[in-house]
């Protein structure tokens, strides 16, 4: 048994509240290891019953980020900028009725949502609007609607090529809904797919991976509840089925997401827990080559809980885990069929048992390593303890000395260094720079309390600096 949190009537009576670090194994009475809290609102504060799905925004212009966290009854919408004093902007409202399942893309600076209430269609929300919300929260309305389908469960947005995928529609038997949506202000039909029933959700992209028969074609990987289909969407009059993956012990294949390699999928069964009794199973299949993919392993956590969303960053793979909060797995030697937990946080703390309780999405694609936890838990903001180690084997920037007291100098070996934030470890900006465009830059540190500090470095690469 988990321990429970003593602050929790604290927490829900906050609009926002400062993170804690992860020491003995609990971040502000949360379970976890090498992820802390930054920051948290809960449902109430929002005015909702229930949580479900999150997806992330950058603004281009400035850099400051922004979680879009689906509520039963709208899309919430936070200013993460300042990750210790996020700030809940206001709410786009359903079209429709409420309902527990809702998602979110985003293209284009415009987000898309769908739902599973009745006549919702796809909304489309202009989110450089949330630049100048003078009072918030503010009641939002939206900018354009889609509505050639009703219901939707998921969508799924291509960014390379402007096309959405709405799934789980009364279209198409379920499959994939096609829209162009180059002009969000305006999504038009463009056909879909029926041939292989019913997608719960989806993957597409334009292939970058070992396959040379199918190099800069768009190709679709939907979990189709028994088995993972992959299609070839690059002509939307004419879809073509190129393979399918089947594995043991099916009960409902919900979620997929492929490396960045595109060598290996990582599948999710939401079912198989409570069908067949096992921990928290990952299934991976080899999909090297597209025509004839294979089952390759399986991989079961140290938890019963069940799996919900995953997504793959770099070499970890992060999962929404339901009642075992956000569990985050080091893929990096997945050719060799080895998958290891690296650490988690625990939204959930009452139990890790076989239920729909706790985290049902993560977002972790923040350049400032700021990752999103949605659910019945509301909105939750967390971060790793080692944010910006990985990046020490990247040579696009570099800095020296390391460790110092007075000042750095940084070094780019490429594009030209432009912009300059210092966080501490706690996540809270402590010096931030642009204006400029410079090969080299002399850091003044002498200001710095002795201790770890993160640079980023034109919100692209993150440094350590150690400061005396």
């Amino acid at each position: 048994m988990k321990k429970f949190s003593f602050i929790i009537a604290l927490l829900t009576s906050a609009t926002m509240m400062a993170q804690f670090p992860c020491e003995g194994g609990s971040s502000f009475g949360f379970p976890c290891e090498g992820y802390f809290m930054q920051s948290k609102l809960y449902l109430s504060q929002m005015s909702a019953g229930d949580g479900n799905d999150s997806w992330g925004w950058t603004d281009p212009t400035n850099g400051k980020e922004y979680a879009l966290v689906g509520l039963d009854n709208g899309t919430a919408f936070i200013d993460i900028s300042d990750p210790v004093n996020a700030i809940y902007l206001g709410k786009l409202a359903t079209h429709t009725s409420p309902s527990i399942w809702r998602d979110i893309k985003v293209y284009n600076n415009y987000a898309f949502i769908v739902s599973e209430a009745g006549g919702h269609g796809m909304q489309v929300f202009d989110l450089t609007r949330l630049r100048n919300v003078a009072n918030p929260p503010e009641t939002f309305t939206e900018d354009a609607h889609y509505n050639a389908f009703g219901s939707a469960h998921n969508i799924v947005i291509n960014e390379e090529t402007g096309f959405a995928y709405a799934v789980g529609t009364g279209t198409f038997n379920g499959g994939p809904h096609f829209i162009n949506i180059a002009n969000p202000l305006n999504p038009t039909p463009a056909g879909g797919y029926s041939d292989s029933g019913y997608t719960h959700d989806a993957q597409v992209i334009i292939y970058d991976g070992p396959d040379a028969d199918y190099q800069g074609q768009e190709i679709y990987v939907g979990s189709n509840e028994n088995q993972v289909v992959i299609v070839n969407v690059t002509n939307k009059n004419n879809p073509q089925l190129i393979s399918t993956i089947n594995y043991g012990s099916v009960d409902y294949t919900h979620q997929s997401w492929l490396t960045e390699d595109r060598s290996f999928l990582l599948i999710g069964d939401e079912l198989d827990e409570n069908a067949f009794g096992f921990n928290t199973r990952t299934i991976v299949a080899n999909v090297a080559d597209l025509d004839n993919p294979f089952y390759f392993f399986q991989y079961f956590g140290n938890i019963a809980s069940i799996d919900h969303n995953g997504y793959v960053k770099g070499d970890r793979y992060y999962l929404a885990n339901y009642s075992g909060g956000m569990r985050v797995i080091d893929i990096s030697n997945i050719a060799n069929q080895q998958m290891t937990e690296i650490g988690y946080f625990d939204t959930f703390p009452a139990n890790d048992n076989v239920n729909f309780n706790g985290t049902w999405n993560v977002y972790p694609y923040f350049a400032s390593g700021n990752i999103v936890i949605s659910g019945e838990g509301g909105f939750t903001l967390v971060k790793s303890e080692n944010f910006g180690l990985e990046d020490q084997d990247i040579q696009a920037f570099t800095m020296s000395p390391n460790p110092a007291n007075d000042f750095v100098v940084l070094r780019s070996a490429s594009t030209p260094i432009n912009s300059i934030v210092v966080h501490n470890l706690l996540g809270q900006e402590v010096l931030s720079l642009n204006g400029f465009d410079q090969q080299e830059f002399n850091l003044d540190i002498s200001h710095l309390n002795s201790g770890v500090y993160m640079i980023t470095i034109n919100n692209l690469q993150t440094l350590k600096l150690v400061a005396e």
